[in-house]
């Protein structure tokens, strides 16, 4: 049954390869066509938009229905949250740990978000230090940090949530754990963020495949 299995995916692998190799042969037919007569219009099949939609949408790649059926900006996302006594104090600290990141003085930074924990355990401190604890280097200490925001973060917090994934992400990708980035990138999307969707296309093995034929077929033209 695993022989099967093989011999399947190695079949369907090679029918999708070729599929892709028509498709990028087509283009670059169009491409050449383009170069020789400035006045032409590049037009792609019907089935050849299609199967190019599904290498580089990856909303579509991954069957992602976005909410209400549009998917938001991300620069429209906000963070609501609940008013508190400690709040504000928490909030100045954030802001001025943030800053000491950007200035490079992480140790102080650390210091500053650890205050602001303190005062107030909210997502985006933990967000916001996750970035801190990876420009130390200290990758698996920003990973529990972004677990962390996303369990404290409600549907109110979406700006968090959609900072949250990305970077969690990343950090997957890194650790070449790529099932785990791409469900995080696929939820940074579906929320708005285009570095996710970017994402998603890079880690994507048939577009690189096609990216790669493509180069290739433009070499060709110069």
């Amino acid at each position: 049954m695993n022989r099967l299995n093989g011999l399947f995916y190695i079949a369907m692998r090679r029918v999708l390869i070729n599929k892709l190799a028509s498709v990028c042969h087509r283009i670059a037919i169009h491409t050449e066509q383009r170069v020789n007569m400035p006045q032409a219009n590049l037009k792609l099949s019907a089935h050849d938009q299609q199967v190019l939609e599904s290498v580089f949408n990856p909303l579509e790649l991954s069957g992602i229905v976005p909410h209400n059926g549009a998917i938001q900006a991300e620069m429209e996302l906000i963070d609501v949250e609940p008013e508190s006594e400690n709040l504000q104090a928490s909030r100045e600290l954030e802001l001025l740990a943030v800053r000491l990141t950007e200035q490079g003085e992480l140790d102080e930074a650390l210091l500053k978000f650890a205050e602001a924990l303190r005062l107030s355990e909210r997502a985006s401190v933990f967000n916001n230090r996750a970035q801190t604890l990876r420009l130390a280097k200290r990758d698996n200490d920003a990973l529990e940090d972004l677990n962390r925001a996303l369990t404290l973060a409600s549907e109110q917090q979406l700006r968090t949530k959609c900072h949250a994934y990305c970077q969690r992400g990343v950090l997957h990708r890194k650790l070449e754990n790529l099932d785990a980035a791409r469900t995080d990138f696929e939820a940074a999307a579906q929320l708005g963020s285009k570095f996710a969707r970017e994402q998603l296309v890079e880690i994507n093995p048939f577009a690189a495949l096609c990216n790669q034929m493509l180069r290739q077929a433009y070499d060709q033209l110069k």
